[in-house]
């Protein structure tokens, strides 16, 4: 079955960052659209990042431009989210998710999705 599993979350200050991973695995990981979304409690999933198959096109939630970036190795299986500059309010549960169609910040675009990376930002 298609796994999604994401790693690299942690406790970190107020400008540190960090690079969140996501290995996929049950799925031919290159024909698929990567997104990250993250949640906190009490608050609807949020877009933050898309990738297309190929790694061609890339699309930004407006509060993560400029500091977040997302890549992708095909040959690894792996997305990859490297938060630079990360504030308080980043804090979250990051997930990854997989979607057959390039419609990179709608939630229900996604069919598969990871368990979650928590990423905590103090001040």
């Amino acid at each position: 079955q298609v796994q999604l599993v994401e790693s690299g979350g942690g406790l970190v200050q107020a400008g540190d960052s960090l690079r969140l991973s996501c290995a996929a695995s049950g799925l031919t990981f290159s024909s698929y659209h990567m997104g990250w979304f993250r949640q906190v409690p009490g608050k609807e999933r949020e877009f933050v990042a898309a990738i297309s198959w190929s790694g061609g096109s890339t699309y930004y939630a407006d509060s993560v431009k400029g500091r977040f970036t997302i890549s992708r190795d095909n040959a690894k299986n792996t997305v990859y989210l490297q938060m630079n500059s990360l504030n308080p309010e980043d804090t979250a549960l990051y997930y990854c998710a997989a979607s057959a169609v390039w419609i990179p910040s709608a939630t229900k675009a996604y069919a598969y999705w990871g368990q979650g990376t928590r990423v905590t930002v103090s001040s």
